[in-house]
């Protein structure tokens, strides 16, 4: 990455790759036409913080490369100096599935990380916990507004008793009935509530509240045989009686979560998911790369990480396939791209959709330069294993989750696959957050990190003004996520109680 800086007052543009013909501004508020940098480039125009501007002539149908990859074709001429909006590149084709390389350059294996450790709560099952939470799952939205009155009664009357216990989370959604159960893709939304009634921040306390005539059965939510773990509201006569029973399961696990202590546990005990949201031509030379630094550290110390959107992967597939660590995980990879390629086909749309018109204004002029930055998440470690949505992990190292970009439901898809806690970047900023597991947000500018100071847990916008390096920047992440899953420092998000609603992804028809 080549940085164009003598003072933080001085004209700043970015120029990630050598091969690059663009580079982004840097300074805030963007600069004026008629802006000379050191190195002799004259802006003819404005040109927004974030946003490219053309290092050569470029003629019609030139190639426009950042990351040293192709992000597009030049609409018409653009003179050297200029700022290349959106409307000025053209959306290249994507790469050809069938013609990727397949584990030709798996990444040799870095040198452990050891001695590293945090405070969780283990599990039976060997997992570990960042957080002591109950989780209540539904299994029909129809029982919602009765858990939504309940949950708030046990907060005020039970939860002050049971100091030890974070939070009660009720996992409500839109699914249950009114749905095509047995439609082949019905097995993402109901394997998805299955798995997240597992996540590890709820301690193996499994409870679950039905109505009775849904069809997804709560049976199917509970191992085989434990059907005393579930409340049926339509056994019961009256509210009151609904609101009681519940309270009264939930007191017997408060009571068990209560009697759980933090205790040191190694480093990969840990479950960290990557996400980006409200990117901006930031993400990719800021925030991200740090995260990947850190995302190498963590599986250097056997962790598991966990990257994901399928939209945000597609369009850099090419750069992930070679790093699969074998054939099958290669092809894994493939049938996910080629499963949302037909999805999105089905739906009449295609990949053009994303990025959003925020993504736009931070400067990702389409979904091309938006992949690019978004996959450096995943750092540089081989690629161990594939998940399809919803699918829990059961390995350690790098992993790839499919899921949509939609924030929310990536979220929702990670918490299923076994996630304890997440790193999530953002350009243009969002209050995001998740109540079963920590959200650690990252900024891409400096800017933002001071417009949000109490949103904001650090700030990567560093790395693009020279006050630090991403190395420097990854391992404060890395130190960090060891102190946020040990309950030693709270994300902001936690702090105010910002949590988004869980929302499954149901790509089966609706009756």
């Amino acid at each position: 990455m080549t940085l164009k800086q003598t003072r933080n007052e001085t004209p700043l543009y970015i120029k990630v790759h050598p091969n690059d013909n663009v580079a982004i501004i840097v300074n805030e508020g963007g600069l004026p036409k008629g802006t000379v940098f050191s190195c002799g480039l004259e802006l003819t125009n404005h040109v927004p913080q974030g946003h490219k501007v053309a290092l050569i002539d470029l003629n019609q149908g030139a190639a426009i490369i950042r990351y040293g990859e192709v992000i597009g074709h030049a609409v018409q001429t653009i003179v050297k100096g200029s700022w290349i909006d959106e409307s000025l590149v053209q959306l290249p084709t994507p790469p050809r599935l069938e013609e990727l390389s397949i584990a030709s350059n798996v990444p040799a294996l870095l040198p452990p990380l050891e001695g590293y450790t945090f405070e969780g709560y283990r599990n039976a099952n060997g997992s570990v916990g960042t957080k002591n939470i109950l989780g209540i799952t539904t299994s029909v939205q129809c029982v919602a507004g009765v858990m939504e009155y309940t949950v708030k009664k046990i907060k005020a009357e039970l939860l002050p008793k049971y100091p030890n216990v974070e939070d009660v989370v009720a996992l409500t959604h839109t699914y249950g009935c009114g749905v095509a159960i047995n439609a082949p893709d019905a097995i993402i939304p109901i394997r998805t509530i299955q798995n997240l009634a597992q996540n590890p921040n709820f301690g193996g306390e499994l409870m679950v509240v039905g109505l009775g005539c849904e069809k997804l059965n709560p049976e199917r939510l509970v191992p085989e045989g434990d059907s005393g773990k579930i409340i049926s509201l339509q056994e019961h006569h009256g509210f009151i009686p609904m609101v009681k029973s519940i309270m009264e399961m939930a007191e017997a696990r408060l009571d068990r979560l209560n009697r759980r202590k933090r205790i040191t546990s190694p480093a990969s005990d840990l479950v960290v998911g990557l996400q980006c949201g409200g990117s901006d031509a930031f993400s990719g030379v800021t925030a991200n790369p740090a995260v990947g630094y850190a995302a190498d550290l963590l599986v250097r110390a056997g962790a598991t990480v966990m990257f994901s959107e399928v939209t945000e992967v597609r369009d850099a597939v090419h750069l992930l396939t070679p790093r699969a660590s074998s054939e099958e995980v290669g092809r894994a990879l493939i049938r996910e791209m080629k499963w949302y390629d037909d999805y999105l086909q089905n739906g009449q749309s295609d990949r053009s959709a994303n990025p959003s018109p925020g993504n736009k204004k931070g400067g990702l002029a389409n979904v091309v330069e938006k992949s690019l930055g978004s996959i450096v998440k995943s750092g540089t470690s081989p690629i161990v294993g594939v998940l399809s949505p919803g699918e829990r992990t059961a390995e350690k190292g790098l992993i790839f989750a499919a899921t949509p970009a939609s924030d929310f439901v990536c979220g929702t898809l990670q918490l299923a696959s076994g996630i304890n806690l997440q790193v999530f970047t953002t350009g243009r900023g969002t209050p995001y957050g998740l109540a079963v597991a920590p959200v650690i947000k990252v900024s891409t500018r400096n800017s933002l990190a001071e417009q949000w100071h109490d949103l904001i847990d650090l700030n990567a916008g560093r790395i693009a003004t020279g006050e630090a390096t991403i190395e420097e920047i990854g391992w404060e992440i890395f130190h960090l996520i060891l102190d946020v899953a040990s309950g030693r420092k709270k994300t902001w998000a936690d702090h105010w109680g910002l949590y988004n609603d869980l929302a499954l992804f149901n790509p089966a028809p609706v009756t």
